[in-house]
């Protein structure tokens, strides 16, 4: 029986509605580069110290010794979270005009009782200095940020399943007004709860229409343009998006003014409605059999080709209805030996890339130098890690093309160490590279994915892979506070786990050069696990039946 790729050839893979298609998707993917990343300067943390208040009557010696300093990172520094005693300070400067002459150490400290008082050399305003997100709150910046992921990992779970029940383009467009309207309201948060609670519907937005366009672009464009969409196309324009946020965060500094002027561009898509159509592919799995001819026949009519006078047989006819009787569910995912294996190893490969990717975007103002060029060169990195992704997926295999991605990124992390500290912006042209092998992965990732499973779990196994990997986005943020302890363990532990991700994806089967799998029983095999279930079946057939009669139990086994 022909295939959906076969049933379609008449269309052509690069016609002018291809072409639409592939630049309106891609198009629709650039506003989550800035919106997916606008809290690196969000919530960023300007430098700070106790306030000290104004009516002491300090001369000013006095008043540049009111904050202890302290040793941090080889250097001393004013401490953020201490002050001396006020009291005492103003009856000291009222016996002793030099404070050199006393010995500060010996003066009580009290922590910071009337507030902070931050710099405005970088930041006129974040959530940081709006809601004193410092010293014994200094974990609700990273949880805001976790905040974040955790809506992308919700959205992850319900949006493939949305998607495969409802449809590609309404869960595409539904998220998409999710994340603009709450990215609108998150600009007037009134306090750090509601901010929170706004930044994760903003994540079930996010990565719902990453998702959604992905699996929706895959499904209506030809094989050949397939891999340039997934790769060149949207993520390209994610890169895009990710350069923009740096150049209009230069310029506006307040953090609340930044969330709106990155968050409006969305209502820049309402038209896309008229010009976006559903999948013919969800169609046919649903066997609707008429709507998908319907949007065949536009496409032939787009592209100037006259369709044939019959487009589906009658046994496709009756297969396509079989398959509707059907309803699939996550545990689908699980339910074979092949699958489940394969299922296992994807969820752990994504989570390890969540982990790398978003541990190093987010560290970008911590690097040496300025943090908003750190920004824009950690966003132009991804357009050379995209499109050499998109060479590796032509030409290479998707194991090695993956495997040898993440062994990239892996390594190099591990080698910063090694810098002497005199040399720390070569410590950033590692972290750089490593960010290359990690955007390149990512991108690899998603094809490999959706090219392993078939039609009728697509769409959930991408969003289930995609809430893998969201595990890891969550934690991400927390992942460099390990520094603390020691500076270079966040990268020993993210380089170590990145080249456990490459050795498990050996164990993937191959997809190049093999059609979309349509049902659970035509995906490839699992390489090096395949044999335990095969043993199974034919000890227990050797005396009890015939080779055929194993065949046959094994293939019922793998299909649903």
């Amino acid at each position: 029986m022909r295939d959906y790729d076969e049933i379609t050839a008449f269309l052509g893979e690069w016609g002018p509605y291809q072409k639409m298609i592939f630049f309106l998707l891609s198009a629709s993917i650039f506003p989550n580069g800035f919106c997916g990343m606008s809290i690196v300067f969000v919530a960023d943390i300007p430098k700070y110290h106790c306030l000290i208040p104004g009516n002491l009557n300090l001369s000013e010696a006095w008043l540049n010794r009111t904050i202890p300093l302290k040793q941090g990172r080889g250097k001393l520094q004013h401490s953020q979270c201490r002050r001396y005693r006020l009291d005492v300070i103003r009856n000291l400067s009222a016996t002793f005009a030099d404070p050199d002459s006393i010995n500060m150490s010996e003066v009580e400290q009290e922590p910071c009782l009337d507030g902070w008082e931050y710099s405005k050399d970088q930041y006129i305003s974040t959530i940081v200095s709006e809601w004193d997100l410092v010293c014994g709150d200094d974990w609700k910046g990273p949880f805001a940020m976790s905040m974040f992921f955790m809506g992308v990992l919700v959205g992850s779970v319900i949006s493939g399943q949305l998607s495969d029940r409802f449809g590609r383009k309404i869960t595409l467009f539904a998220t998409m007004a999710t994340q603009t309207g709450f990215g609108i309201i998150q600009a007037s948060s009134p306090n750090w709860e509601v901010f929170c609670f706004l930044n994760f519907l903003v994540g079930i937005g996010q990565i719902s229409n990453y998702v959604a366009a992905f699996v929706l672009g895959s499904e209506i464009l030809g094989k050949s343009v397939r891999v340039t969409y997934a790769t060149a196309g949207i993520g390209i324009s994610f890169a895009l998006g990710y350069m923009v946020l740096p150049l209009v965060a230069y310029f506006i500094r307040t953090w609340w003014i930044l969330l709106l002027a990155l968050s409006l561009p969305g209502l820049l898509y309402i038209p896309l409605w008229w010009f976006v159509h559903e999948s013919p592919r969800w169609l046919l799995s649903k066997g609707r059999v008429r709507d998908a001819e319907a949007i065949l026949q536009l496409m032939a009519k787009k592209n100037d080709v006259i369709p044939p006078a019959v487009l589906f047989n009658r046994l496709e006819l009756e297969d396509m209805m079989a398959k509707r009787k059907k309803s699939y569910a996550i545990i689908h995912l699980i339910k074979t030996h092949n699958i489940r294996v394969i299922t296992i190893i994807v969820l752990l490969v994504w989570m390890i890339l969540a982990i790398g990717y978003f541990g190093l975007s987010l560290s970008t103002p911590n690097l040496h130098g300025d943090a908003y060029l750190n920004c824009f060169f950690s966003a132009v990195i991804e357009v050379p890690a995209y499109v050499a992704s998109w060479l590796f997926l032509r030409r290479f295999s998707r194991r090695f093309s993956l495997s040898g991605s993440f062994f990239l990124g892996g390594a190099v992390l591990l080698f910063i160490q090694l810098i002497p500290s005199n040399l720390s912006a070569l410590a950033t042209v590692l972290v750089m590279i490593g960010k290359f092998g990690a955007t390149s992965a990512f991108s690899i990732v998603y094809v490999y994915t959706a090219e392993l499973y078939p039609t009728v779990v697509r769409n959930m196994s991408v969003g289930m892979s995609s809430m893998a990997c969201r595990f890891g986005a969550i934690i991400s943020p927390y992942i460099f506070y390990l520094g603390v302890h020691y500076e270079f363990l966040p990268f020993i532990l993210i380089g170590s786990s990145t080249i456990l991700a490459a050795i498990l994806v050996l164990f993937l089967p191959e997809t190049l050069k093999t059609p979309l799998p349509e049902t659970i029983g035509q995906m490839q095999k699992i390489k090096g696990f395949a044999c335990r279930s095969t043993h199974i079946n034919h000890e227990h057939l050797s005396t009890n039946g015939t080779a055929g009669e194993a065949i046959t139990m094994v293939r019922k086994k793998e299909e649903i």
